[in-house]
């Protein structure tokens, strides 16, 4: 009986044991495939992108051989000369058109990625300078036909839509990055205030007790870039926070004059639960 107990017991603490040793290794092997996710998801990113990018360059470079055929063709001779000069100069039309939308295409792909790349962003700028370059050479090719008396109906109204594809395309990206701009101020935009207890009622952004709660005035605080005032003297030797602001975010110290300074040391957790601060000092 007692043989039997002992083999039990033995038997028990070897499962626990190889219990204890299953839940980490099948912890850190959900961590594996989190992980291996997120480089997956990268990964389909970035071939995403690669591949637009692929279709833009092609693009240029079929561009490209359809004006060394205009080149060619206005140089030479032949009934049909007019004829093949304006079958190239609708190609060159129809693929510069797909390659700006393409190159939306890859800004809307790297806005919403989360693969941040300056050098991408330096990139895509390159590609509307070479469709700028492009407009620049049609139009010289324009004059050029004109000297050798080729004129070409389509080639105006081509030249002038792209002109006008160009400016919308350089208004949208002027528009957008504006866009973006302003939203990324807001986003990094707050507010500050402090003063003394009867102060802050005279403002009503203390009443009763509660802070912010009633039409207080915006007036009494001062605007800041959270991204660069990391740190607002006080100007007090007393000072308490009434505002929600994570611990550990900030530290309230002393200067030389013993008067208390606020410094942020970590903005994005200081600043999220509320983009307004208000310090009681006396």
């Amino acid at each position: 009986m007692k043989k039997l107990l002992l083999i039990t017991v033995c038997f028990l603490a070897l499962a626990g044991c190889k219990q204890e040793k299953t839940v980490p290794l099948e912890l850190n092997q959900m961590q594996n495939d989190s992980l291996q996710k997120i480089i997956d998801q990268r990964d389909n990113e970035i071939n995403d992108m690669m591949a637009t990018l692929n279709q833009i360059q092609e693009g240029f470079r079929l561009i490209t051989e359809a004006e060394n055929r205009v080149s060619v063709v206005k140089d030479g001779e032949g009934s049909n000369k007019t004829e093949q000069i304006k079958n190239n100069i609708r190609f060159i039309q129809s693929r510069m058109q797909e390659n700006r939308e393409l190159i939306d295409k890859l800004r809307k792909q790297l806005r919403e990625s989360t693969f941040k790349s300056e050098e991408l962003k330096r990139t895509l700028d390159g590609l509307v300078k070479q469709l700028d370059d492009k407009d620049k050479e049609l139009a010289q090719l324009r004059a050029e036909l004109s000297a050798k008396d080729i004129h070409i109906s389509e080639l105006d109204e081509t030249i002038s839509n792209l002109n006008t594809n160009v400016a919308d395309l350089k208004n949208q990206s002027t528009q957008k990055s504006q866009t973006i701009s302003e939203q990324d101020k807001q986003l990094n935009t707050a507010w500050y205030a402090f003063g003394t207890k009867s102060e802050l009622r005279e403002q009503n952004i203390l009443v009763k007790g509660d802070v912010l709660k009633g039409n207080f005035n915006k007036n009494y605080f001062t605007k800041i870039d959270i991204r660069v005032d990391k740190e607002i003297k006080l100007y007090s030797k007393s000072a308490k926070l009434l505002t929600s602001h994570q611990p550990g975010s900030y530290t309230l110290t002393t200067d030389a004059n013993g008067q208390y300074v606020l410094r942020i040391t970590n903005p994005q957790q200081f600043w999220q639960a509320s983009k307004y601060l208000v310090v009681l000092v006396k």
